[in-house]
């Protein structure tokens, strides 16, 4: 099976797992999305890592302020539109609590010169679109690249979505106008007003992880996260400030976070390095099982817009947000939705198809059940040598 770039990605879980004595290491499968590593430190290698914990302190107090003190830096970069990738001109660029701002020109592009070495927030707004943060550590000159501003409403059923985002006016409206849309009009009680049941995180706890960006491959480690799906965008939370900041999933090649409610890690991959009809994928995709012929899953956030009649007083109020997973296999780099009829789901295991059909019968898989998939890819990938399973169970199956 063809290498991917999702195949190179090392993931260290310093963070995330306790040393242990003597190195280890595995891989998952065929494919290897991923790899894990854990850290060996000897008697030997601890007695000097001691030593230098004494030493470290003293030696940044000599060198740190003469690397950073007093230089000035130049900061660019330029901002486009997520959708139409469109430039974005007058942009407002501005380092918070500092004298530091500018606007972008018509091309979308920025430059913040002669900026003096510190830590900043980088704020970014334009009007109709959501502002983008994000923390800097400002040392040597800095290009931020192509930055991606999300319009509001920009993804979901167009004006519903549109409504919804001004909900908060909506609901103004209805309590100063309280018998504009009837009802209770007759009675003097104003209705309740509309709400938005859910939201479009993929999961609403902040969640250790570790991130691989495609640039440089670098690694970030040690930040607690969010995914937000309808902006394709990760909410990172700093460890020891809080301070939250975004990164558009269009910069992230890999993500692993622990499970805060399962105590699990998760392994997650973006849609951009897999095709679909021959056409990459904007979003993250879930690793379930691994190995020769591996499945992965899609969340995705609908918005259902509420079907109430003022008149009947019948239906439902408010709106909803809705969450749907999509099951996929990967072959290659392709990507294909596991298909919904019981016959059609041996196929996709070619000569073993026969020996799947036999597998579902002595075990009574429901199909109904989005378990059995899950059982069926890992006892699949279970009869190829290499093969270890990242999960045991699965996880979030259930719609919401």
């Amino acid at each position: 099976m063809a290498e991917t770039p999702a195949n190179r990605f090392k993931y260290k879980l310093l963070n995330l797992v306790k040393p242990i004595e003597g190195s280890y290491k595995t891989s998952f499968g065929k494919n290897r999305l991923f790899e894990v590593y854990y850290l060996s430190i000897s008697y030997h290698d601890s007695m000097i890592l001691n030593r230098l914990k004494i030493l470290l302190p003293f030696l940044f107090l000599w060198i740190t302020p003469d690397l950073v003190s007093g230089q000035t830096f130049n900061i660019r970069g330029r901002v486009i539109d997520s959708q139409t990738e469109e430039t974005l001109g007058g942009v407002t660029v501005v380092l918070r609590n500092s004298a530091y701002g500018t606007n972008t020109n018509s091309g979308g592009s920025f430059q913040l010169q002669n900026v003096v070495g510190e830590k900043y927030t980088l704020a970014i707004s334009y009007p109709g679109y959501n502002m983008h943060e994000q923390i800097i550590r400002l040392d040597q000159n800095m290009d931020l690249g192509v930055i991606q501003l999300v319009k509001f409403g920009s993804e979901g059923t167009g004006a519903a979505l549109q409504k919804t985002i001004r909900s908060a006016n909506v609901s103004r409206l209805l309590v100063e106008r309280p018998n504009f849309i009837g009802g209770n009009m007759f009675y003097g009680i104003p209705p309740e007003p509309k709400k938005v049941l859910g939201n479009f995180y993929l999961d609403t706890q902040w969640n250790l992880a570790s991130i691989l960006l495609y640039r440089d491959q670098q690694v970030l480690e040690g930040f607690r996260v969010r995914y937000n799906i309808n902006s394709n965008q990760f909410e990172l939370m700093e460890p020891e400030s809080n301070l939250v900041s975004t990164m558009p999933g269009l910069r992230v090649q890999n993500i692993v976070w622990m499970d805060s409610s399962y105590k699990v890690p998760r392994y997650f991959v973006n849609g951009m390095d897999f095709r679909d009809e021959g056409v990459p994928i904007s979003g993250f995709f879930e690793v379930l099982v691994e190995g020769e012929l591996p499945l992965m899953r899609r969340t995705l956030a609908v918005f259902k817009e509420s079907n109430y009649n003022t008149a009947l007083m019948v239906g439902n109020r408010d709106d909803q947000i809705i969450k749907r997973n999509v099951y996929y296999y990967l072959k290659g780099k392709d990507l294909y939705p596991v298909p919904k009829k019981r016959k059609d789901i041996f196929l996709i295991f070619g000569e073993k198809a026969a020996e799947m059909e036999a597998f579902a019968e002595k075990n009574s898989i429901d199909f109904k059940e989005k378990s059995s998939i899950f059982q069926m890819f890992t006892y699949y990938n279970s009869q190829f040598p290499g093969f270890v399973p990242i999960m045991t169970q699965l996880l979030d199956e259930t719609e919401n």
